[in-house]
């Protein structure tokens, strides 16, 4: 099978809806997409899918929603506003400005022209004004990523839930990036999700928890669907990890562009924390507080053992959400050969994922006795717990099941003249894999249809 392409990508995301460009009727904003009545349930089931396992499934995890909004001073201390740039360059022919780091041989990508600027620095970060007054000090930023908030949080969490090391925060939010070239769809956007986890440990641990959730991750990975055969784990090299780093492993996935990083895992040492630490213990020194073992300030877990604070490691695997939408896309668009020379296009996506679980389809849209039952049978299924149940109306039998297909529909049920005109009531249900079709009678479904998708 030819490997999918990002054309094929696109085109089944805004001709079936699940994801469209921002501001589209105004030309689109660059780097910025919507996610649509599709795309916005396997974004939240891809999402869910995480929290439970990161959360649900754990016992050593909590859970935090912060704000967006961020202090100065947060991504001060944090490193950002010093080191969150990417060198710059403009042609000084097409106009157009790219990273350096992307011009080869010292030419424009977009019209080979030598013309260019010399480099220089941009920072990434998107301020805004706070109060109704904008000057210098009145400022904050969106966030660039969602760690931050949860190292500012991270006493307040400790405190109110009494948890010790090893344990872990979890979040799942939006973050914000200027990128100079937004590129390969949603792959490096300006506006974007991630699901990151900060896993605080005991120092000289930290190696070895680097360890297990990189295989962790990668068997995560896996439950949604992503071959293996995929992905390659990359050792980042010490003169390109990030500034907080200590270690870090990119799980690098084959997208239609090529093999880039889907998600990263780091050992951030004491960095964050330390650094948050650090200006505490300003701040008390400038308001002349007396300092002590056990400051309130200070953002460290007691060990019972040793009978003395300490600051904790951190190790961090960090997902995209939107690119981890688009490579379970990538793994599940399949073009398939029929026996009648038909092409079948089906998203093969696991069924947690699947944006719509089973399609109600009534054969004649027109037969009261029919949409009847049919709205009867939708009615009993939501209260299985399943997931999104959709009752598709659009009177041809085989065009619905193409539609799907397409948008990976795991079951459609199909009511016919024989389930209003036979006792017992029974309906066809057909599988999107295999296409192969059963019956069953109306009163068994809810217990199959659990069978199904719950175990």
């Amino acid at each position: 099978m030819a490997a999918t392409t990002m054309d094929q990508l696109v085109s089944l995301c805004k001709r079936r809806g699940f994801i469209f460009q921002s501001a589209d009727i105004y030309g689109g904003l660059q780097g910025v997409y919507d996610y649509g009545p599709l795309g916005v349930e396997l974004k939240n089931n891809l999402k869910a899918a995480w929290w439970r396992a990161m959360v649900y499934e754990r016992d050593d995890v909590e859970g935090l929603d912060a704000s967006i909004l961020t202090h100065q001073k947060v991504l001060h201390y944090s490193g950002h506003e010093d080191t969150f740039t990417d060198p710059l360059q403009d042609c000084k022919k097409c106009k157009n400005r790219f990273r350096a780091d992307h011009i080869k041989d010292g030419k424009c990508p977009n019209c080979g022209s030598t013309d260019l600027t010399e480099p220089r620095m941009f920072n990434l970060m998107f301020k805004t004004a706070i109060g109704p007054v904008e000057d210098s000090g009145n400022f904050a930023y969106l966030r660039p990523e969602t760690a931050q908030a949860i190292f500012t949080q991270f006493k307040n969490v400790v405190d109110s839930t009494s948890r010790k090391a090893p344990f872990g925060i979890a979040q799942i939010g939006k973050s914000f990036r200027n990128e100079i070239t937004p590129r390969n769809f949603i792959f490096r956007v300006r506006e974007f999700e991630q699901m990151e986890l900060e896993f605080f440990v005991k120092p000289g641990t930290d190696m070895e928890w680097l360890e297990t959730w990189k295989e962790n991750r990668l068997k995560w990975w896996e439950e949604q669907g992503l071959d293996l055969s995929k992905m390659h784990i990359l050792t980042v090299p010490k003169e390109d990890l990030a500034h907080y780093s200590k270690a870090t492993y990119d799980l690098e996935y084959q997208f239609p562009h090529g093999l880039e990083e889907l998600e990263g895992i780091a050992d951030r040492q004491d960095f964050d924390l330390g650094n948050h630490t650090r200006y505490q213990d300003e701040l008390a020194l400038s308001a002349k507080v007396n300092k002590n073992s056990d400051s309130s300030a200070k953002l460290a877990l007691f060990d019972d053992t040793d009978k003395k604070w300490y600051v904790p490691f951190v190790v961090e695997p960090s997902a995209g959400v939107d690119r981890g939408v688009l490579a379970v896309l990538t793994e599940a668009y399949t073009e398939e050969t029929l026996p009648s020379g038909e092409t079948r296009t089906v998203l093969k996506l696991k069924k947690h994922l699947a944006p719509v679980k089973v399609a109600i389809i009534p054969l004649k849209r027109n037969n009261p006795d029919i949409m009847k039952l049919a709205h009867e049978i939708k009615a009993n299924l939501l209260k299985t717990g399943i997931g999104r149940v959709m009752l598709e109306d659009s009177g041809n039998i085989g065009k619905a099941y193409r539609r799907h297909d397409e948008i990976g529909t795991p079951l459609c049920v199909t009511v016919d003249f024989e389930s209003i005109e036979k006792s017992p009531t029974s309906v066809t249900i057909r599988n999107r894999d295999t296409m192969a079709q059963e019956r069953i009678n109306v009163s068994d479904l809810p217990a199959y249809l659990k069978d199904f998708f719950l175990k």
